[in-house]
């Protein structure tokens, strides 16, 4: 078996929890075979929103099709 990583940003305006979610669900509904997901880093964009926009770096590898 071969697997791809790929790396995603999730982004939330409520939590680093559900930031992370959303870029799983995101890896979830675009691409086949997900097998497991690394958050490598968490971050906070505070100068371009009104709001605190929560930020969830992730890696999501994913299996390759023969």
């Amino acid at each position: 078996m071969v697997y791809k990583k790929i790396t995603l940003i999730g982004s939330s305006d409520e939590s680093f929890d559900d930031a992370t979610d959303d870029a799983l669900e995101r890896a979830e509904n675009t691409l086949d075979n997900v097998a497991w997901m690394e958050v490598k880093e968490l971050g906070v964009e505070v100068a371009s929103v009104e709001d605190h926009q929560y930020q969830a770096e992730v890696e999501v590898a994913f299996k390759l099709e023969d």
